[in-house]
């Protein structure tokens, strides 16, 4: 018998999905800040090797010990980066959600008591900073656990969003099973949200990005100048407000504490956000506030 094709290659198609933002913005855009600093690959941690991704080491190789550059590169973003975005968000007064890993929260109290003063939303972004590909699934669910019980316990409330970035062929039912998220942002597949459904369940998809995010400048072919940065989410956003006029979509943007907020990138960020200041009907939210409004007026049928 032949197997059933799981996935959706079609989405909302050829028909023209209108839907209303609040106030009848023409695009909803939400800005992601992941805090994983400190939960990284590392011998410290009890992993066999070093970090090798997203830092300004493009190419890392692991190392079986550690390594102490992967290291103060990554405590860049918790000890300076965090603190420079944060203060950027808070003068243009944007609402954020971060994606927070359990372990590197639980590592650095100041930094979770500016996100709780700020009212930033936090999602969970798993226990550790780790790809899960080859992860068995009972650890994965152990994690994701840990992960939970650590933001409840520091903001007082369970996150109702999660993404896990490198996750694995069991995350999706993972997050069905477990019961309690509003919303998965685990997927890149569209420009607004989406419902799936399995074994009666339902769980609204809402889409990340991989292109209008800050993680290019430390990946091959990628952004090397803030310039560059700047003009790629200013064509993004031009182009959906633009399509907004007919057919509102929503726009992410992902930002790293270790990468963008380095003094020569954060500029690029700033720039952008006094392009998007100057127009008039956009919605700048956190993803709970997409989830909730999807969840209350377009219902699954």
């Amino acid at each position: 018998m032949k197997k059933k094709f799981s996935r959706n290659m079609i989405g909302y198609g050829s028909k023209k999905f209108k839907i209303e933002w609040p106030n009848k913005a023409r695009l909803a855009l939400q800005i992601v800040l992941n805090y994983e600093e400190g939960a990284e690959n590392s011998i410290l941690n009890g992993d066999k090797y070093s970090e090798t991704f997203l830092s300004e080491i493009i190419g890392a190789k692991p190392v079986k010990d550690r390594h102490v550059n992967m290291e103060s590169l990554y405590e860049y973003g918790s000890r300076r980066g965090f603190w420079r975005l944060h203060e950027l968000f808070q003068k243009k007064k944007i609402p954020i959600t971060i994606f927070g890993v359990g372990m590197a929260l639980e590592k650095n109290p100041d930094v979770c008591r500016a996100i709780k003063k700020a009212n930033y939303e936090v999602a969970s972004h798993g226990w550790r900073w780790i790809d899960y590909q080859n992860i068995k699934k009972t650890v994965e669910k152990k994690h994701m656990k840990l992960a939970i019980d650590k933001i409840k316990r520091i903001f007082g409330k369970r996150p109702l969003g999660w993404y896990t970035g490198r996750c694995s062929p069991n995350t999706r039912d993972l997050v069905f099973e477990e019961g309690g998220f509003l919303y998965d942002s685990d997927s890149y597949s569209d420009d607004l949200p989406y419902w799936e459904v399995r074994n009666k369940k339902k769980l609204l998809i809402i889409p990340y990005t991989l292109d209008n995010n800050d993680m290019r400048f430390a990946t091959n072919q990628g952004f090397n100048t803030g310039d560059h940065f700047f003009s790629y989410l200013k064509d993004s956003f031009d182009t959906l407000y633009e399509e907004g006029k007919e057919n509102p979509k929503m726009m992410s943007v992902g930002l790293h504490c270790r990468i963008i907020g380095k003094p020569g990138r954060i500029r690029s960020l700033k720039k952008f956000l006094d392009y998007v200041l100057k127009h008039k009907n956009v919605w700048i939210c956190k993803r709970i506030d997409i989830a909730k409004h999807w969840i209350k007026n377009y219902p699954i049928k």
